[in-house]
């Protein structure tokens, strides 16, 4: 690797990859053929990134995450460990419809996308939930399938809330 990037043990690499300034891959990951992988991107431990896959600038995917073949993501998007990102709605199929997750989205953990599905900008989609329609962009969707339980504002408002009840204090 170069570009200041960081790479632990294990790593797969496929042909004609892109791989950007300050990268950090984790151990044990396989990383499909053609892949894109935008500067700052952080790829945790045991993730299975699939061919054709475009990752953002500045992405968090943690450990155990599969992006399948084709999956577009764009930048500052968090994924939490266990996630799963598909893009064959009738296998085994020869049409992928892999699906695209817009800036600045959350995806919580174990989290399943469907094929041909967008989570919009600055969406959350809540741990556990499973996504088989479009999310819009500023929106907190959950459960399965995936509904809208709050705005982006009351999650934030919620979010602060926590984190001042919680914070340790000195």
């Amino acid at each position: 690797m170069r570009n200041n990037s960081k790479c632990g043990v294990g790593v797969v690499f496929g042909t004609n990859l892109q791989i950007g300034q300050n990268v950090a891959i984790w151990n044990y990951v396989v990383l499909g053929d053609n892949t894109k992988i935008g500067d700052g991107t952080i790829i945790g431990s045991f993730c299975d990134i699939g061919k054709n896959v475009v990752l953002g600038k500045n992405c968090n995917i943690q450990a155990h995450v599969t992006i399948s073949n084709g999956c577009i993501l764009g930048d500052n998007v968090f994924i939490a460990p266990n996630s799963s990102l598909l893009n064959d709605k009738y296998p085994k199929s020869t049409t992928m419809t892999p699906p695209t997750i817009k800036d600045g989205a959350a995806i919580g953990g174990g989290v399943t996308i469907l094929p041909g599905v967008t989570v919009g900008e600055k969406a959350v989609v809540g741990g556990g939930s499973v996504v088989a329609k479009d999310v819009a962009p500023k929106t907190v969707v959950a459960g399965c399938p995936a509904k809208v339980v709050m705005s982006l504002e009351e999650y934030e408002a919620k979010r602060e809330a926590f984190i001042a009840k919680h914070l340790v204090k000195p």
